[in-house]
């Protein structure tokens, strides 16, 4: 890919003398192109009904309200898409990746917020519930001194994320290319079988024999401990790869969909359209806009 086309990489304010960085401001648009930094971001917005989040390969439009945490250097970006309000804010809370060092944030204590930032590579989207459960401490922290009492506010605000425990992750874990959680030894097993084997045809009975178990009986035990059926996984992890083909590579659709393993390009569009939102092409024009942004 030539490298105009690729998405920014964004050097954030955040000193590395400091713990995190704020900024709250008005905008009466939507400018930043969509890009990628190592910091982790807490993204909060008002005002911005019919905004479009891009955050890796999850393209929603908003209500609004809108709260995300994303991590690990994944995509993200919001475009004006339907928005016609002209006094959008933006409170944006970045901090870096070692605020917090792996032996405090092993702690008991720091549980919550630790499964918070591991799931942040997908980005996290929180509802509206939580979202008004946490505003007045968003707007103390907006005002605060940014000093050690500020550093309280913001502990406070991510623990009280965590502990609501309601959220919801956006980009598929292909894309973001990270492992997706589950407790379970077999289950991990097929999921990385299916993650290796994803080009090519994938048979139940294969993956049920991976784990000694009946076609029947391995599929209710999947279903019930990822709450997908295999199929649908199999589908998800297929478009993940997909979508990460559309913005990193100039690869023609056509090959994109075979590659990935679907047999027809017609049912790839029908499938990438029901699941993402919008046809491939519509997709990949999308992250090609904000190329152009930059």
């Amino acid at each position: 890919m030539n490298m105009d086309d690729k998405i920014i990489t964004e050097i954030t304010p955040l000193s590395r003398k400091d713990c995190f960085y704020l900024v709250d401001r008005f905008k009466d648009q939507f400018t930043f192109p969509v890009h990628r930094h190592r910091e982790f971001e807490l993204n909060f917005l008002s005002n911005c009904n019919g905004a479009r989040r891009v955050v890796g390969d999850s393209m929603e439009t908003v209500g609004n309200f809108d709260l995300v945490l994303v991590g690990h250097g994944i995509e993200h970006g919001w475009e004006q898409h339907e928005c016609t309000n002209s006094a959008i804010r933006e409170i944006t809370i970045q901090f870096s990746e070692d605020l917090f060092g792996e032996t405090f944030l092993g702690k008991n204590q720091m549980a919550g917020i630790r499964n918070l930032l591991m799931e942040s590579s997908n980005g996290i989207v929180f509802p509206l519930t939580t979202i008004l459960k946490v505003h007045s401490r968003l707007e103390r922290l907006s005002t605060a001194d940014l000093g050690f009492n500020g550093l309280l506010e913001f502990l406070a605000l991510l623990n009280e994320i965590a502990e609501l425990g309601d959220y919801r992750l956006l980009a598929s874990s292909s894309f973001a290319s990270v492992n997706p959680a589950c407790d379970s030894r077999r289950v991990q097993k097929v999921q990385a079988y299916i993650d290796e084997n994803y080009k090519e045809e994938i048979r139940l009975a294969d993956l049920a024999n991976l784990v000694g178990m009946t076609p029947t009986a391995f599929s209710r035990f999947f279903k019930l401990r990822t709450g997908k059926s295999i199929s649908d996984y199999i589908i998800d992890v297929r478009l993940g790869h997909a979508s990460r083909m559309l913005v990193d590579s100039t690869t023609s659709i056509a090959e994109i969909c075979y590659d990935c393993g679907f047999n027809n390009i017609s049912n790839f569009n029908r499938i990438f359209k029901k699941k993402k939102g919008q046809s491939p092409k519509i997709f990949r024009d999308i992250y090609r806009h904000h190329k152009k942004l930059i």
